[in-house]
C-alpha cells in the first residue's frame, strides 16, 4: 500500500527569523470524495479529476501492475477543500 501526501511542510521563517510552526494537516477535517460531491452537487468522477492531482491532497492506494489495476482513495483536507473553492468561484 502506498501513503503519499503530495505536500509537506516546510520549515519556513516568517521573516524576523523566528521559524512558523508546520501545517499540521492530520488534524483537519478530511473530506472523502463522496462528501465534496454531495456538498457542491458533483459526481464522484468530476470531484476526483478536481482533487487528484491538487497539492495536499492524501492518496493512498495500490498503483497499477501488468495483472491488477490501481486503485487510490483520496482524502482532503479542509484547507484544500477551501483553496479549490476559491480558485473555481467567481466571487
Amino acid at each position: 500500500m502506498i501513503f503519499q501526501d503530495t505536500n509537506r511542510p516546510s520549515g519556513r521563517t516568517n521573516g524576523q527569523g523566528s521559524q512558523e510552526t508546520p501545517l499540521v494537516r492530520f488534524q483537519e477535517r478530511h473530506y472523502t470524495v463522496a462528501e465534496i460531491g454531495k456538498t457542491w452537487n458533483l459526481s464522484r468522477d468530476v470531484v476526483r479529476k478536481l482533487f487528484e492531482n491538487e497539492p495536499g491532497v492524501l492518496v493512498i492506494g495500490n498503483d497499477e501492475s501488468r495483472t491488477k489495476r490501481g486503485y487510490h482513495t483520496l482524502r482532503v483536507p479542509e484547507s484544500v477543500v477551501q483553496r479549490v473553492h476559491r480558485r473555481l468561484c467567481k466571487c
